[in-house]
């Protein structure tokens, strides 16, 4: 069986991640999109709960899609699932040169894992969790940036 994960922090869940996953999901048999902390990007605006509920039901209509967390190594949840490919997305050229590091090192502890770059869509491609977060706080439109503006857990960040 062809399995994949496709992990990152999604703070929030963001409409170029869900282009990447119903891209990358087409194309395996089971397909993790999987939560996972990043120590180095500070603390979340939403919640391990609230991204993986938000994820769902971005994804709700692929049925061979299962939205997960983990903390850890990567390679060990991808052991974990049976997973031996990992989904990466790059939106710009400065994505690559972290993404090839992430991408060694994700080898040398688990050399039977693969890594497949998906580059964003062109019209997507300026959509990062960091700027929705930051439209956010200050009170702007993020309906045409997420899958889900109208989920009370968006709306109850945007009265804040």
């Amino acid at each position: 069986m062809s399995i994949a994960v496709f992990a990152g922090t999604f703070d929030p869940f963001t409409l170029g991640h869900l282009d990447i996953a119903k891209r990358a999901c087409a194309r395996f048999e089971k397909f993790y999109i999987t939560v996972s902390p990043n120590p180095s990007k500070g603390s979340a605006m939403f919640s391990w709960d609230e991204r993986i509920e938000l994820i769902r039901d971005a994804v709700k209509d692929l049925p061979n899609v299962v939205v997960t967390g983990f903390s850890g190594l990567l390679v060990d949840h991808c052991r974990e699932v049976g997973a031996d490919t990992l989904i990466r997305s790059i939106r710009s050229a400065s994505d690559v040169d972290y993404e090839r590091q992430l991408e060694t090192v994700n080898h040398m502890a688990e050399p039977g894992v693969d890594t497949l770059y998906l580059l964003s869509n062109a019209e997507l491609a300026y959509i990062s969790s960091t700027l929705v977060r930051s439209l956010i706080e200050i009170g702007i439109s993020i309906d045409a940036m997420v899958p889900n503006p109208e989920h009370p857990i968006i709306r109850s960040r945007l009265k804040q």
